[in-house]
Parts: C-alpha cells; structure tokens; sequence
C-alpha cells in the first residue's frame, strides 16, 4: 500500500527497507531486519495507529525498549488488516520495535477512521502508557501525525 500510494507516486528514488514477511522463518527475518535498522537507523518511519493505541504492529503492553521482532497480533488488528487490503487475516507480524522507533530522525503516523478518534485523544492527551503504545511518540522530538477529518482529534490546540 505504502509503495503504490506514496512512493511511486514520488520524483526521487527513496530507499525503503521492509522486513521480508514471507520468509519461511519469520523470526529470522526480524532478526537481519533489526540488524539492518542497527546498523543504519531510520531517517523516516511511516506507521499507523490501531483502534486499541497500536503504533506499527507494537501493542499493547509494548515497552519503550523493544525492539523488532515477531509478534501476536490483538484481534482488533488483525481484523484491521483486511481493511487495508490483506486477503487472509493475519495473527502475527513482524514489528520495527518502539525502540527502534523513538530513535528515528522523523517520525509519520497515519490515523484514518472516526474509530481512532479516542484513542488518538487517549495517546496525545493522556499518560504515557504501555497500554496505548502510541502514547511513547509524544516524548518522540519530531513526530508529525496525519489525521484525516473523520479520525479528528477532540480538544486538541
């Protein structure tokens, strides 16, 4: 989705990296994808937010510390999945971990849906909380989060 609505669509070559989803063993490859991210940090992070405070595939109950790895997807994101074009569900995913993510230089989370309007209230306006991963990116120095108008934030200013 990412490539045919945002980069191909762009003038410049980006160099985007993504864990390799299919591979026969995906604990593996979470782990070459960590040590990609290690070796060469992220310049941008484009990620999205879950109706439960998901950030990426990091859900509740994700630390700041992580970092990439396999992970158990909550029913509400693996039936949101099929929403954003995945033809079966999916129960587990490979995660870029908080860790990972509070370390990039720039930070993009995308929200869409009236569904999202309290937990993004929740996530910018509330505590901190492992239990809404996306409350972390308010301590993130230059986090940018795109709202459309039906996920629009209560009480914002």
């Amino acid at each position: 989705m990412l490539t045919k609505d945002l980069l191909d669509r762009s003038d410049g070559s980006p160099l985007v990296h993504a864990p390799d989803v299919d591979a026969a063993d995906p604990g593996e490859a979470a782990a070459r994808y960590g040590e990609l991210v290690a070796s060469s940090g992220i310049d941008l992070a484009v990620v999205g937010i879950g109706g439960n405070g998901h950030i990426g595939m990091n859900e509740p109950g994700s630390t700041i510390e992580q970092q990439t790895r396999v992970v158990d997807l909550s029913p509400m994101t693996s039936e949101g999945a099929l929403s954003y074009g995945a033809t079966v569900m999916p129960t587990w995913g490979i995660t870029v971990g908080m860790a990972e993510l509070m370390a990039a230089g720039e930070l993009w989370v995308l929200a869409t849906g009236g569904h999202k309007t309290d937990i993004l209230n929740r996530a910018l306006h509330g505590p901190v909380d492992p239990e809404a991963p996306a409350s972390f990116l308010t301590e993130h120095d230059n986090c940018t989060f795109f709202v459309d108008e039906s996920a629009g934030i209560i009480g914002a200013g």
